[in-house]
């Protein structure tokens, strides 16, 4: 008998749905310029990190201010997180001279950006079961001012 209910409660755990063990990552950005566009999210391992392959996304309307993003059904663990402000809604990050962001990009822990992006241990978090926050806030770098006729160029 205790061998039979060892085994079905051992089965049933197995059954519990993994979205139980699962992270929600609320990420507010502050900073944020204007209420154009979307502020989108990408939460990455160490892997992925800095590019666009993360295991994560999440966007939202942008608020002038602040905008806060939800990212449910993360796998808890170690992760860095990466935010831009899409203001023209197209989906990517509008780049200028040498490279050089056009629009807000910001990194979980504010991480340095250095000259090739924040290393990952700078910018890492931890996810774990149940709702991790963490706040951030968005640099807009160069002299680059969106205007709304630079906008419509873009």
């Amino acid at each position: 008998m205790t061998q039979r209910f060892l085994a079905s409660t051992f089965a049933a755990t197995m059954l519990v749905p993994l979205a139980l063990h699962a992270a929600t990552l609320e990420v507010a950005v502050d900073g944020v310029r204007s209420a154009r566009g979307f502020i989108r999210a990408a939460v990455c391992s160490r892997a992925t990190f800095l590019t666009e392959n993360c295991e994560y996304f999440a966007d939202a309307p942008a608020v002038a201010g602040t905008t806060v993003l939800s990212i449910p059904k993360v796998t808890p663990g170690d992760y860095a997180v990466q935010v831009f402000h899409d203001d023209t809604g197209r989906g990517k990050i509008h780049r200028g001279v040498f490279g050089i962001p056009r629009e807000g990009i910001g990194f979980s822990n504010d991480a340095h950006l250095h000259l090739r992006g924040p290393r990952f241990d700078e910018a890492e978090v931890i996810a774990t079961t149940g709702v991790t926050r963490i706040a951030l806030r968005l640099r807009y770098l160069g002299l680059f001012r969106p205007t709304e006729q630079n906008l419509a160029r873009r």
